[in-house]
């Protein structure tokens, strides 16, 4: 399999300095190397923290018991199913896996075809609901952006839909997509889509940065 590969700026929090990056589209066995040698270590650190501090399980990061490698694994080898990776300073800083089976529910583009996203991360260090500062900010905008890039591909004009986790809610909220409220269906989390016209302006927003 060929991986494309697109050069992307971040930001360095520490310094206000650009930072290169690799923005791929795949999940390799070196982004999953990087999650169980160095993600899970650091989110452990942080759980264990947590735990001393007496914080309930509930206010945890509530991605904290994903493992990638059991959900690359699940879909390997679906075409309906992609992964992207971004990848700088030598590791990997943020994963997404998209579905492209699914159709909107937002009253514009109800039953259209749309990209959704199964499942979005950061790395521990990038998190700053973990407590510290994070290292590089831009990850999370720049897997969006590779998915809108793939709704575009793929004929869908940008539009894409997700299940957020509640911690997430108010940076998809940040980002120009539609709150569709708690489904009931997908326990309880919060349905939002992208519709083409947001799709746009976040293009336009991202590039003006």
């Amino acid at each position: 399999m060929t991986v494309d590969v697109s050069k992307i700026f971040l930001l360095d929090v520490a310094t206000d300095a650009s930072v290169e990056a690799e923005l791929r589209d795949a999940i390799e066995q070196a982004q999953l190397d990087d999650w169980q040698t160095k993600w899970r270590p650091a989110l452990m650190n942080v759980l264990q923290e947590l735990a001393r501090q007496g914080v309930p399980i509930d206010q945890w990061p509530q991605s904290w018991h994903w493992d990638w490698t059991q959900k690359t694994a699940r879909v390997h080898g679906l075409l309906a199913f992609r992964g992207f990776s971004v990848v700088a300073l030598g590791e990997t800083q943020g994963l997404a896996q998209v579905d492209l089976t699914k159709t909107g529910r937002e009253a514009n583009q109800r039953g259209k075809p749309l990209v959704y996203v199964d499942y979005l991360e950061v790395a521990p260090w990038n998190r700053p609901e973990l407590g510290a500062a994070p290292r590089l900010r831009g990850v999370g905008s720049a897997l969006v952006t590779a998915v809108i890039g793939l709704s575009e591909d793929e004929g869908f004009k940008g539009r894409l839909g997700l299940h957020s986790l509640p911690q997430a809610d108010d940076f998809y909220r940040k980002i120009g997509m539609t709150d569709l409220g708690p489904d009931a269906r997908y326990q309880n989390l919060r349905y939002f889509e992208m519709t083409s016209e947001q799709a746009r302006a976040f293009f336009e927003q991202e590039g003006e940065r």
